[in-house]
């Protein structure tokens, strides 16, 4: 029996259940779902980072989207908060649609 030890979506469990496999779950608790959230990130991120086309790209960034999502609540916020975060920034600061890439800086100036 394979051991996965790992945090899932919440609908993997009926996915399994409708195999005939028989599977283990439990219910994390605050500290545990937090540190398995940044862990799903981080392995989301490099499912990114090894795919191979645009489309296997765009479903590891949904995913990351997902992990995200939950992340935000988490933390004690909500999407609308962390969007209204994400605009305030983007109007200080800008976002990245310009392609603008930073060569050096004198310092001296």
């Amino acid at each position: 029996m394979p051991v996965y030890n790992k945090l899932v979506r919440d609908l993997i469990p009926q996915v399994i259940e409708a195999t005939g496999k028989e599977f283990r779950t439990r219910i994390l608790d605050e500290e545990e779902y937090k540190k398995e959230l940044i862990i799903k990130l981080k392995e989301e991120s490099e499912e990114y980072f090894t795919a191979d086309s645009s489309k296997e790209s765009l479903e590891e960034l949904a995913d990351m989207l997902e992990v995200i999502r939950a992340l935000v609540v988490v933390h004690g916020a909500t999407w609308e908060e962390l969007e209204a975060l994400r605009e305030k920034k983007a109007e200080a600061r800008g976002g990245f649609q310009e392609r603008v890439y930073l060569i050096d800086v004198d310092d001296n100036a």
